[in-house]
């Protein structure tokens, strides 16, 4: 296993010790990681309670029927930009009735990337109610799997981060 397999199953571990304490769940609405963020919270053992729904919205029609996205946000900033993830994060939670949602839309390559938004560019938005929504923009290197791969790193680390500092 490597040390990034390594790494996700860690903070999946952690991340379940914690929200299990406190009695919260999570849901997950992710595009260009394909459901990786919620394939690592279900790998670990008793995570059904603390996980109930992970969206795989990859094509913007998803984006907009499963996690009420607008048509008129994805024209005017694209998918892979702060306004969808948010967006996307924030749909998923109240649609999954969690506490904590992450949503994250990015380019992993090879192909797709722009001047503007190139590959390895990945958008991250956790979702708490009552809190404003958290973004993140992350700048990635590596092949398609190791971009995928960082961006579930950073998922899981934002959750465990979110849930840690807010007592619940």
């Amino acid at each position: 296993m490597g040390a990034m397999q390594q790494e996700i199953e860690d903070l999946a571990q952690q991340l379940g010790q914690v929200l299990l304490a406190k009695g919260w769940r999570v849901a997950t609405a992710e595009s260009c990681t394909g459901g990786g963020v919620a394939e690592a919270i279900t790998s670990v053992a008793g995570s059904s309670a603390w996980f109930g729904y992970g969206y795989v919205s990859y094509a913007n029609e998803a984006k907009q029927q499963m996690l009420g996205v607008k048509a008129e946000t994805l024209a005017q900033h694209g998918a892979v930009s702060e306004p969808v993830v948010t967006e996307m994060a924030d749909g998923a939670r109240r649609n999954a009735g969690a506490a904590l949602s992450v949503a994250i839309s990015g380019i992993a390559g090879p192909d797709g990337g722009s001047p503007e938004k190139p590959v390895g560019t990945v958008w991250l938005a956790w979702s708490q109610e009552g809190l404003p929504t958290q973004t993140q923009v992350c700048h990635f290197s590596g092949n398609r799997s190791a971009i995928r791969q960082q961006a579930v790193v950073t998922a899981l680390s934002g959750f465990l981060r979110l849930a840690e500092q807010n007592a619940g």
